[in-house]
């Protein structure tokens, strides 16, 4: 079995049923949930004029391959109602392969580390709460190391869920 970090979120609809909705997505599509973090709050980052997101981490063990996840949850985003039409624009539900196994992959559809994610706070925070020792597979830095050096200055909120 192959293990996965996603990262979950959302800045429309009812933000928290749209995040657990995706969770049960996940379960049923792509494979069993090991950790999940607290759900954390942040203002919009790349756009800023649009409604705060809320975020989840999650650890998944699927049978599905790095491809197979990718487009597993591309129709969960579909099927929930996502509309890729802005960039960094508003969406439903973003999902998001953080990490597969300790694969590195580099594909025109799909690059595994995600290659944003030590420049995102909003990704780092919830992370750092569940898997705070993994290390980068590229950076070859834990990603508590990660969230202390990140320079993004967005404040992000754990919330109590």
């Amino acid at each position: 079995m192959n293990k996965a970090y996603l990262l979950i979120g959302g800045n429309t609809g009812n933000r928290f049923a749209n995040l657990e909705n995706a969770v049960n997505h996940i379960k049923k599509e792509c494979g069993k949930q090991l950790l999940i973090s607290h759900i954390y709050e942040t203002a919009a980052w790349g756009k800023r004029d649009q409604a705060a997101f809320l975020n989840q981490a999650l650890l998944i063990e699927t049978s599905l391959t790095p491809t197979q996840l990718l487009h597993a949850v591309l129709a969960i985003e579909a099927k929930m109602g996502r509309h890729r039409q802005e960039k960094y624009g508003p969406r439903i539900i973003d999902i998001d392969i953080l990490f597969y196994n300790n694969a590195i992959i580099n594909e025109p559809f799909l690059i595994i580390p995600h290659p944003a994610l030590p420049q995102r706070r909003f990704a780092l925070e919830p992370l750092g709460e569940i898997a705070p020792g993994y290390i980068h597979p590229v950076l070859k830095k834990s990603i508590k190391l990660l969230l202390e050096e990140c320079p993004d200055p967005l404040e992000v909120e754990k919330l109590d869920n």
